[in-house]
């Protein structure tokens, strides 16, 4: 990887994230103002903006320009028919707007830009930037993760505090999301799955975890940021895309959280590489699991309990197919 340079990858990353974000600013100002030209993908809770294919105009063609012989695979870019093949070459994984129906909203800002870079079918680089936020989220392989904001001016390291212990599900705020696919076998296993993860096993759900709290910020690529920086401690989504993900996995690993993809990666998680590398079967296999880093305790290490709490949310689910 040397001879890419990928502190340099990381920094054009950066600066093509905050342009990016720009366009996005601008379509919400437009949206604000007069409306936009809204389409529907799979059904009404499957969307696409021009925004979104404007700004992946945008990236496309600046990453063709610096990087000439690298691959490209985008939502908007897929949609249209091209194959998402990963393979050894160096890949840019992008999503234009990850939260769309939260763009169309006008407003409602947990809306981002999302960067992947990955190498050697290995995810190395991730860029999430929310610009009605101003949040910038950014990790690279083996240096960390950060966050700059506006009230961290510089960049802080992530998670934003000292992980904290996670005895059991019944302390754990972890997001969950309804997604676009709501067919009546899907939802009965989704609902099913909501209930035993929130409901009371000990006043009568069967199979009850008590979460402490659910959140769904409609946003793939900052559910993984804010386990990432902690501010969640788990996040589960089956149906997503690599491209939703890919950046979102690196910041939350190089803040030492645990990313799973499907139920039967639960087989090789005592296996010493399970924490090391993310396979090409996970980074597009469309379900994942991301469990923040936990701290160590006299009775427990923190990567037990990460297992543990794996085991635990994996316990309660019947998974279904994207």
């Amino acid at each position: 990887m040397s001879e890419l340079n990928l502190k340099e990858v990381l920094d054009f990353c950066i600066d093509l994230a905050r342009k990016a974000g720009a366009e996005i600013n601008a379509g919400s100002e437009k949206r604000l103002k007069e409306g936009t030209a809204i389409d529907i993908k799979l059904n009404t809770a499957d969307l696409v903006t021009e925004t979104d294919q404007a700004v992946e105009k945008l990236v496309m063609e600046a990453i063709k320009a610096k990087y000439p012989s690298h691959k490209f695979i985008g939502e908007e870019s897929y949609s249209a028919g091209e194959k998402a093949e990963l393979t050894d070459e160096p890949t840019w994984i992008v999503d234009p707007i990850d939260g769309t129906t939260n763009f169309t909203r006008a407003n409602f800002p947990f809306t981002c830009i999302s960067i992947g870079f990955v190498y050697k079918t290995q995810p190395v680089i991730g860029v999430v930037y929310a610009p009605r936020l101003d949040h910038l989220y950014y990790g690279l392989s083996g240096q960390g993760s950060f966050l700059v904001s506006p009230q961290f001016k510089e960049p802080r390291r992530l998670p934003l505090t000292k992980p904290l212990p996670l005895p059991s599900l019944r302390q754990a705020l972890m997001a969950l999301e309804w997604g676009s696919l709501r067919d009546r076998a899907t939802m009965e296993k989704k609902l099913g799955f909501f209930e035993r993860l929130v409901g009371d096993g000990d006043d009568g759900v069967k199979g009850g975890q008590m979460l402490q709290g659910v959140r769904s910020l409609g946003s793939a690529a900052l559910n993984f940021s804010q386990v990432g920086a902690g501010t969640l401690d788990a996040y589960h989504e089956i149906g997503v895309w690599s491209w939703d993900v890919c950046a979102g996995i690196v910041i939350a690993r190089e803040a030492g959280a645990v990313v799973i993809g499907a139920k039967s990666e639960l087989s090789k998680i005592n296996e010493p590489e399970f924490f090391g590398s993310i396979s090409p079967e996970v980074l597009q296999g469309r379900k994942y699991l991301v469990v923040r880093s936990i701290a160590d305790t006299p009775e427990e290490k923190g990567r037990a309990a990460q297992i543990r709490t794996i085991k635990a949310i994996y316990g309660a689910l019947d998974e279904w197919e994207p």
